[in-house]
């Protein structure tokens, strides 16, 4: 079973920056997507962004465009999610996610893989 890790989440002050990861244990496919979702207190899993990791440029979700940046690490697979100008409304669970395929799709119930989330707070 492939897992999916997420590390890097932490308190930062509103403005200001961080970096999350994502590391899938194995391959989850041939052909897959990886995304990255967020959780926010009493609110519904929303999209962040995601990749098609054979190739393709990120895809966000209109919140955070211009603002985080999606990357493929080569070596193993591992995604990165840099933020930046960070917001309290960013504040939430960061949750890594796996499909296979190529669509970029913003659903959750359309990722397969989980991880278990690594908790953002951004402070005014």
């Amino acid at each position: 079973q492939v897992q999916l890790v997420e590390s890097g989440g932490g308190l930062v002050q509103a403005g200001g920056s961080l970096s999350l990861s994502c590391a899938a244990s194995s391959r989850p496919g041939s052909i897959f997507v990886m995304g990255w979702f967020r959780q926010a207190p009493g609110k519904e899993r929303e999209f962040v962004g995601g990749i098609r990791w054979n190739g393709g440029s990120p895809e966000y979700a209109d919140s955070v465009k211009g603002r985080f940046t999606i990357s493929r690490v080569s070596n193993g697979i591992q995604m990165n999610l840099q933020m930046s100008s960070l917001r309290p409304e960013d504040t939430a669970i960061y949750y890594c996610a796996s499909r296979l395929g190529t669509a970029v799709i913003s659903r959750p119930s359309g990722y397969t893989l989980w991880g278990r989330g690594t908790q953002v707070t951004v402070s005014s």
